[in-house]
């Protein structure tokens, strides 16, 4: 009797990621930062539930401590949502996807000879009227979809890939950017309540005892050094996320906050609300487990998109008449270039070799299942 071992994708993964759970929680290797991150804040919470609450609720209102623990909850929810995700990695080309792409560079490029020197894998796509360049990642074999980039940590493609956090022992990327967020700003409001009522507790003591002396019954006094460097962390983010831009973009100055510049962001509605919705509310879908790579390949050969902001759901995807493409029978899914939603693509029949025109993409939740 011959048995077939089922081996889920997680099992067989090329990255440098950790799994953990049956493939349900996921992290990069190096993972001392975030302990670290874990200690110092129950470390923090603890001192100060055990020196200052009890004074504190005794003295002003029981309130105090349960704030405190409401907020001390939802920070660490928030670190592990974003510690443990998926941050949105792509799937890597199959053989036969990564040679038919191949074939494709090769007939674009033309004959080569002696001393013939390839051009740049770059393809280029134009997106609400800015021209966006799609690299080539050669080590997935894929050309990385507008705002997608590699980590080296990682050894992955990241899509909407934002920073590798070492406090959050992943990357942040399209999936858990969210979560990163609320965590940030989360752990914001909590060290700034700690610190607030640490002063409280300092000030009424020190009438009772002297000020040397309540310094010694609250020493969680020591977070005022911490509280700023994350309040402006979480400030930042906020700013990011009110323009539409990532933390690789902001550092790399792809894109100017003004519209009338030439290289002004594609990807912003021009909206602080909308701009929010969308990094923030935007469907999920775990793309690393989908069945293929191939619609991230499929991508690259539309020559324009038009978006259409929130809540149409939709956008247009204009193909020239140059384009190379295989016959693909529809519906298949498509990364969508802003927003964190999958799309479907509904169409008649087929998309034949070569074709041209402009097809309507409509906005869904994927169904994916967990296993290969």
């Amino acid at each position: 009797i011959i048995t077939r071992t089922h081996r889920r994708k997680w099992q067989i993964f090329p990255g440098r990621n950790r799994f953990y759970c049956n493939g349900r929680v996921m992290m990069a290797r190096q993972t001392g930062v975030f302990y670290l991150t874990l200690v110092l804040i129950m470390v923090t919470s603890g001192l100060f539930f055990a020196f200052d609450c009890p004074f504190l609720a005794s003295n002003l209102t029981p309130a105090i401590p349960v704030i405190g623990g409401v907020l001390f909850v939802f920070v660490l929810g928030m670190l592990f949502r974003a510690s443990f995700s998926d941050p949105g990695v792509l799937p890597r080309a199959t053989p036969d996807e990564a040679a038919d792409l191949e074939r494709q560079i090769d007939g674009a490029n033309g004959p080569s000879g002696p001393g013939y020197r390839p051009p740049p894998r770059i393809r280029e796509v134009v997106i609400n009227g800015q021209t966006v360049k799609l690299k080539y990642c050669f080590t997935c074999k894929i050309f990385r979809p507008p705002r997608a980039s590699h980590c080296s940590l990682c050894d992955n493609c990241v899509e909407r890939f934002d920073h590798h956090c070492p406090w959050v022992g992943n990357c942040v990327g399209k999936r858990n950017y969210r979560f990163f967020y609320l965590f940030v700003l989360s752990l914001s409001f909590l060290t700034v309540f700690i610190f607030a009522f640490v002063i409280t507790h300092v000030i009424l003591r020190s009438n009772r005892t002297g000020f040397l002396s309540a310094l010694k019954d609250s020493p969680v006094v020591v977070c005022f050094f911490s509280v700023w460097s994350i309040m402006g962390l979480s400030g930042f983010h906020t700013y990011l996320i009110s323009s539409n831009q990532t933390t690789n973009e902001d550092i790399k100055g792809s894109w100017s906050t003004k519209r009338a510049k030439d290289n002004y962001n594609p990807y912003s509605y021009g909206n602080i609300l909308t701009n929010c919705c969308a990094a923030l509310c935007g469907i999920l879908d775990n793309l690393f487990i989908s069945s293929s790579s191939l619609p991230f390949l499929l991508f690259s050969s539309f020559s324009s998109i038009s978006l259409l902001p929130p809540p149409s759901l939709s956008f247009l995807l204009h193909l020239s008449p140059s384009s190379s493409l295989p016959s693909i029978s529809l519906p298949f899914l498509l990364f969508s270039p802003s927003s964190s939603l999958p799309c479907l693509l509904s169409s008649s029949s087929s998309l034949p070799p070569g074709a041209a025109g402009s097809l309507v993409v409509r906005i869904c939740r994927s169904a994916t299942e967990q296993g290969s």
